[in-house]
């Protein structure tokens, strides 16, 4: 593990009237983080939620308020997503950062698809079918390729002249991230020759624990990347979920979180309700030399090239700060 990252929900708890603040929580976590020595700060994008909607927006303000910190989506379902559009706003804020946009997307999750569907419009192709055309769509965008021509003339634009991405951002294609969650989402993302994310969910039960699942995973993009890339960088990062308790104050900040966290599933992480085929990883909380060695012991952690550090969704801002300072100051710099 050589890089430290965390992800954010930017929680809103306040309703429509404490939006601002929430926003406002979201930013100062991303100067605290960059302080520590976050290397990227990461963040959830979801629809209708009380959580972040906009990153690309989001990270537009914060680029103006942090200077090295990377800015991460975790990742964005491409289902219903406009891939001209989002590269041309991910593009413009890689330009406003100097760099330091990683895009990770995904299919998203087909299940929401009845609710979801109505509201973005219907499509005649399924919704993985639907959601990889818009990826790749969105790759040929950042890679600059022609979309259109511009005919007789457009706007500002001479007749005949091709139609590619405006602002380009050239390096911002070799930072486009997948989620990954399965031995075979892995191998596909090694093959499109993308940066593998990997969360604190795996979509397939393989019967191994959830991390030695995890790991494998990992061990298979490894070797299809460099099979089929062999002059291009590789890098693989790995969310967990860390709730470090020094005192009954942190134990009574969490205690709701990780009571519901655990009751949700079994011993081994797979969900009590239904029977959908996913594995979670479990809260690493306590104190800090626990999850040291918790982390140590983690093979897909020691395969990784960034632990990202994943906040309960339910906390304050003042519980994240408390979370990512104290990992900073007393976990990382243990982990090797």
């Amino acid at each position: 593990m050589r890089e430290l990252g965390f992800l954010s929900f930017v929680p809103n708890h306040g309703g429509p009237a404490g939006a601002a603040a929430a926003l406002e929580d979201g930013l100062r976590l991303f100067e605290t983080a960059e302080r520590l020595g976050y290397g990227t700060g990461w963040v959830r994008g979801r629809h209708f939620e009380p959580f972040l909607t906009s990153p690309m927006t989001f990270f537009a303000a914060a680029a103006q308020r942090t200077s090295t910190i990377g800015f991460g989506t975790a990742v964005l379902g491409m289902r219903y997503e406009d891939p001209v559009r989002l590269a041309e706003d991910a593009s413009t804020v890689d330009l406003l950062s100097g760099g330091r946009v990683q895009l990770g997307i995904s299919t998203g999750i087909a299940g929401y698809g009845p609710i979801l569907d109505p509201v973005f419009g219907a499509t005649e192709r399924s919704f993985r079918d639907e959601a990889e055309a818009r990826a790749a769509r969105l790759l040929q965008v950042l890679d600059g390729e022609p979309l259109g021509t511009s005919g007789k003339g457009y706007e500002s634009i001479p007749a005949d002249t091709d139609l590619t991405l405006q602002p380009l951002s050239p390096e911002l294609r070799s930072r486009v991230w997948w989620g990954g969650g399965s031995m075979g989402t892995a191998v596909r993302t090694a093959e499109k020759g993308l940066l593998l994310h990997c969360s604190t969910l795996n979509t397939e039960d393989t019967g191994e624990p959830f991390a030695v699942a995890q790991a494998a995973q990992i061990t298979a993009y490894r070797e299809r990347f460099a099979e089929l890339h062999p002059d291009r960088t590789q890098k693989v990062a790995v969310g967990r979920i860390v709730v470090p308790l020094l005192d009954d104050h942190d134990r009574a900040v969490h205690e709701e979180f990780l009571t519901g966290y655990a009751s949700g599933m079994d011993d081994e992480g797979r969900p009590l309700s239904g029977n959908p085929p996913f594995r979670f990883s479990k809260v690493l909380s306590g104190e800090p030399a626990a999850i040291v060695e918790a982390l140590r012991a983690d093979p897909a952690v020691a395969a990784t090239d960034e632990l990202v550090i994943t906040l309960p969704a339910n906390g304050d801002a003042a519980s994240h700060e408390r979370i990512l300072t104290v990992i900073a100051e007393q976990i990382a710099p243990h982990l090797g």
